[in-house]
This record gives structure tokens, sequence and C-alpha cells, in this order.
């Protein structure tokens, strides 16, 4: 008997699926990936975290899928950003659903915990979540409260025994440290989430750049570096911050977006709307040289999609505050 595990890399979804391995039952943990965690591959540290239960880990790609049903149209709406909690874990239980013989698993279980989350886990929003995924075999177990929620087909058919599992209810952690500590978990993710679809920057950038075109996947990871500004004509300017996000600049390539360069100056690396106008193209070039150490008024080149730009920075930071994005 096998079950998927729904893997976020936390503490609750790792005694979940613990209590899983010592009924006996294999377990995959599945990360399902759909663009909005943060910008480092916690891949691998996920796959130690699910080696730690006992269960084989795999990532499991659906941006496109997620961008095209889930983002822009939940049926039941947002968060306090642009989180569409209940949608996005219904959407996730539907994939792993469509995954099932490929493991050849039985059933779902997920870390969820009734309460914990006052909005995305109540009772009612987990009802909501099941009945949205197409849960009609009743496969979907919650191993965390299962002893509070109505039984399961494999609790039901005597795959899993509902005695063995937990009855763990609203926010408080104290039950979850003390089984982290007797199966001997030393390293696991606090309940911060993770979502970037929660986070008030990153979601003020993402307004903006939907207001003005289409999200595609490849354009989610320009949300996650740099200075966001939105300039006058319309174009959008990203500056790094610092060398990690100069590199991750560089490195990401989008036909929408062309690189703003100032040669071996040490300052921000840049991208601009391929179709900038030249005006903009200007204000690019002083804002990049704003973000470094030289001389306010001494001219410099600056490169943007091979063309030179010389100009100077602008004399006063207070210039580009109308034109900033999620900063």
């Amino acid at each position: 008997m096998r079950a998927l595990a729904l893997f976020s890399g936390g503490l609750d979804s790792m005694i979940a699926m613990k209590l899983m391995a010592v009924q006996g039952i294999d377990v995959t943990a599945i990360n399902i990936n759909i663009g909005f965690g943060g910008t480092k591959d916690v891949s691998a540290l996920f796959r130690s975290r699910a080696e730690a239960v006992g269960a084989d880990f795999e990532v499991v790609d659906v941006r496109e899928e997620y961008l095209k049903e889930v983002l822009f149209t939940p049926k039941y709406g947002y968060g306090k950003r642009f989180n569409p909690c209940v949608d996005c874990h219904a959407f996730m239980m539907k994939s792993a659903k469509a995954l099932l013989g490929k493991f050849g698993a039985s059933f779902i279980i997920t870390g969820e915990v009734l309460g914990q989350r006052p909005m995305s886990q109540n009772s009612k929003a987990l009802k909501n979540v099941l009945e949205l995924s197409n849960d009609e075999d009743n496969i979907i177990l919650r191993p965390m409260s299962a002893k509070l929620l109505p039984p399961t087909k494999p609790e039901i058919e005597g795959w899993v025994d509902r005695e063995k599992l937990l009855d763990i209810e609203g926010r408080d952690r104290k039950r979850q440290l003390s089984l982290a500590a007797e199966f001997g978990f030393e390293e696991f993710a606090s309940p911060g989430g993770g979502c970037l679809l929660t986070d008030i920057y990153f979601t003020a950038k993402l307004r903006d750049f939907v207001a003005y075109q289409p999200l595609k996947v490849e354009d989610i990871a320009f949300l996650k570096v740099g200075r966001h500004f939105r300039l006058q004509g319309g174009s959008k300017l990203i500056l790094g911050r610092n060398e990690a996000e100069n590199n991750i600049l560089e490195g990401l390539k989008n036909d929408a977006f062309v690189d703003i360069f100032l040669g071996d100056l040490p300052a921000p690396y840049g991208k601009i709307s391929k179709n900038a106008s030249a005006e903009d193209r200007l204000f690019a070039a002083k804002t990049a040289l704003f973000y470094t150490k030289i001389e306010r008024d001494k001219q410099h080149k600056v490169q943007i999609a091979g063309e030179v730009v010389e100009t100077c920075s602008f004399d006063d930071g207070a210039v580009l505050k109308p034109y900033a994005v999620g900063v």
C-alpha cells in the first residue's frame, strides 16, 4: 500500500508521513511546484526531510496549469494578498489524484491541521477543498486532525488504523514539537508557509505586472528579484540590489526584456521591457546610475540592449518614488 503526500517541507507534513510509515504504508512525498516559492532551489532540502521520515520524494511542475486554471479565477477568492488558498489546495489535491497511477498509490495525505489557519483550514474551508478537488472516492486523508473529521476510505477500508491518527486542532504547536522530538526529527521548517502570494511586496509587483501584460511562467522569476519600477511610458524596469541578484538577473532569459549593463562599474545589473521608449530607456539609465557610488553629475555610458545611453544620475532619489513598485 502506498500513499502520496502533499509536501511543502513543513513539520506537519513530516509527521503526517511518519504516521503512515509506522503503519507499514509506503509514502511518496510530492512537492507541487506552482511557481511561487522562493528564489532558492530547496528540492535537495525537501528530499532530505522526506528521507528523514522514510519517504520517496518527487517535484511536480504544474506552473502552466496553475496560471491557467487557478491564479486569476479562484472560485473562493483570495486571502489578504493574491493568495487563493482554498482553490490552491484543491488544485494540488487534483494534481496529486492524477498521479496516483504513476506512483502506484491508493490514497493521498496532507499535513493540514484543523483550525491552524483560520481562513483556509477551518472546517468549512477543508470541506470546500475536498469538494473542489472532486474527491468523490473519499481518498484524501488528513492524519493530523483525522479523529476530528469524517472517516475517509483509507480508514473505512482498514488501510489505515484511525485509532493511530491524531486529533490536533488550532495553532498551538506543542504536540507537533513533542512528536518531532519523539520521531527524532532534527531539522524541519517553521510554520510560516513561504508562499510569495501572501507577501505584500511580491503581490504588489505581481498586480502591477498583470495590469500591463499577461503573466507567463517565465515572467515569475523576474518578479522574485530586484527593485521594480513602472516607468512613465509603461515599461518595466528591474535592477539588482546586490551581486547575487545581479547574477540571477543576468542569467534570466525572457524575450520581453533586454539587458541594462554598466560595464565594469560596481552597479546594478538590470532588465527593461524590450519595447521601452527612448524616454524610458534614458530614465532607466539614470536610475541604474543612481544606485552606484559615482558622482551624481558625472556622465557615464550605460548599455541597453547593446546600444549606449550616455547620461548622469538623478540628483535625488525622491524622483524614483512614484515609479517604484513593491519596494
